[in-house]
């Protein structure tokens, strides 16, 4: 039944791929002038093109060629889009697990202690909001590295989805759990480790889910703001250079990543929920 479910769904998704890139590809054909206009035109010496959306066989074609050659380096502003992607992947990784390293720890100690709670909601609850962005004009001038300076900006914005997530999956572990630690007379430290950790465990991995989405959205915008290599300075030049099938293909490739970020980190929150 699940299977049959499977490929009816798959199928229904191609019908609607097949669909949208049929209109699209309709919706950018230009339109056909007659001869006494070319005629003019001609004399004229050729009137400006004008700026059209391509269409998705142009961008297809892009594709192909730019995922024939990924990785090649022709100089500062032209790398292939693998040099672009890995260069985004490698900040957003590094500014994740730094705000792991520190949002979780921190989670654990504000879930199990209401004091700390109420001691640190109040900064929360004010820097939560704050814009990562509004972060990078700081972070220039006192880190003065573009590169720095944006894993900052993804540290930023990792961090609270799994500080929350932490400490809410702390808090709610079952009493009865933690009794029966400390019946065994267990350390809080081993209590930690071995009773709450394993039932947050779930609740901890969605808030970092939560934090990888938001880190890939941001570091589109960071690279826009600092230049250099990656993909979202990529889209930028691109942009500058008016070629749109660039930009679309960019697009593209942006929610193949941030796709494949989610899934692997849903596999592992799958792996580690318990069944009963």
């Amino acid at each position: 039944m699940l299977a049959t479910l499977n490929a009816r769904a798959t199928l229904l998704s191609l019908v609607f791929l097949t669909v949208a890139l049929g209109a699209w590809e309709m919706a950018c054909q230009p339109p056909e002038k007659s001869e006494a206009l070319s005629e003019y035109e001609l004399l004229m010496g050729g009137a400006e093109q004008e700026a059209r959306v391509p269409p998705p066989s142009a961008v297809i074609a892009l594709a192909y060629k730019e995922l024939s050659d990924p990785f090649y380096d022709a100089g500062p502003n032209d790398k292939g889009i693998g040099i672009q992607l890995a260069y985004s992947i490698y900040r957003v990784l590094v500014g994740f697990f730094l705000a792991a390293a520190v949002a979780i720890p921190i989670g654990f100690v504000i879930g199990m202690s209401p004091l700390m709670y109420k001691a640190m909601n109040p900064y929360i609850q004010l820097l939560r909001p704050i814009s990562p962005l509004a972060w990078m004009p700081l972070a220039l001038f006192i880190i003065q590295d573009s590169e720095a300076s944006a894993i900052f900006v993804i540290f930023i914005c990792s961090i609270w989805p799994m500080l929350i997530n932490t400490a809410f999956g702390v808090a709610n572990v079952r009493k009865d759990w933690v009794n029966v630690a400390l019946t065994h007379e267990l350390s809080q430290v081993r209590t930690a480790l071995t009773v709450i950790l394993p039932a947050a465990a779930p609740t901890i991995l969605t808030g970092m889910r939560i934090s990888i989405g938001i880190a890939w959205l941001v570091i589109v915008a960071a690279e826009m703001l600092v230049g250099g290599t990656g993909i979202g300075y990529y889209v930028w030049n691109e942009w500058n250079n008016l070629d749109l099938a660039s930009v679309i293909f960019s697009i593209f490739m942006i929610g193949v990543v941030g796709m494949a970020l989610d899934l692997a980190l849903s596999a592992t929150t799958r792996f580690v929920q318990y069944k009963e």
